[in-house]
């Protein structure tokens, strides 16, 4: 059963209109479409940090089965149909270790038997091949057509459709009284697309600015809220 408005606002998600449909914007950083009961995640980067650590940088354990729960926590609070990854699913090939490898398994193992995941290939996903066989991930090049959407990794405009991308890891700096100021996840929304933030739990962020005819949506705190323009003085430092 799908929740209804009152139930995904109480969980701090905020509904937008685009392209004559209402997707809902999580604070776990994934946009939910409920007409097509499609959830959608960009930039995973599953086995970041294992990757990095082969390079013998000391960066954190775990992140992998954070990311992991948290989509399988989303799977059973939402009626999903489909998980859409809007590309660099794995980070890189040295990514690949038995126990990331294993993790995914066991992960797409406990899924509910009708959801359906697709992959829309991303810049990491050409380095690091696609998702093994066995998790039965459906993987296509972008576009990827889901009328009135076009599914894609990277930024742009598409004759088909409204695109849905990632890539750019956007957060937008907030500021308050005198020098404050807090740089948060972002979406964005411009006319003829659109930028999810990013998903894994270790990936960097770069710092949008927004047009006039963009709209900014931050995610943090447990919740989703759409806010001003940011500031013209940006950085960009994805990675």
């Amino acid at each position: 059963m799908t929740p209804d408005a009152g139930t995904l606002q109480a969980h701090g998600a905020c509904a937008v209109s685009v392209a004559g449909e209402t997707l809902w914007l999580l604070p776990e950083h994934a946009a939910w479409w409920p007409a097509a009961g499609m959830l959608m995640v960009a930039d995973v980067h599953f086995g970041k940090a294992a990757a990095f650590r082969a390079l013998g940088q000391p960066v954190p354990h775990g992140t992998t089965g954070d990311n992991l729960g948290l989509l399988t926590q989303l799977t059973r609070q939402l009626p999903v149909e489909e998980l859409v990854f809007l590309g660099d699913f794995l980070h890189a090939r040295a990514a690949r270790t038995p126990a990331v490898l294993a993790a995914l398994d066991g992960w797409r193992r406990s899924l509910p038997p009708q959801v359906r995941c697709t992959l829309v290939r991303g810049n990491h996903d050409a380095r690091a091949g696609d998702p093994p066989e066995s998790l039965q991930i459906r993987v296509v090049t972008e576009p990827a057509v889901a009328s009135p959407f076009a599914l894609c990794h990277l930024p742009g405009v598409s004759p088909l459709g409204y695109v849905l991308a990632g890539h750019l890891h956007p957060a937008c700096r907030l500021r308050g009284a005198g020098a404050d100021s807090l740089r948060l996840p972002c979406f964005l929304f411009g006319p003829r697309g659109a930028i999810l933030p990013a998903f894994g739990a270790f990936t960097g962020h770069a710092t949008v600015r927004p047009q006039p005819d963009e709209r900014v949506y931050v995610a943090g705190g447990g919740r989703v809220w759409p806010v001003g323009h940011a500031p013209r003085n940006s950085t960009q430092n994805n990675v």
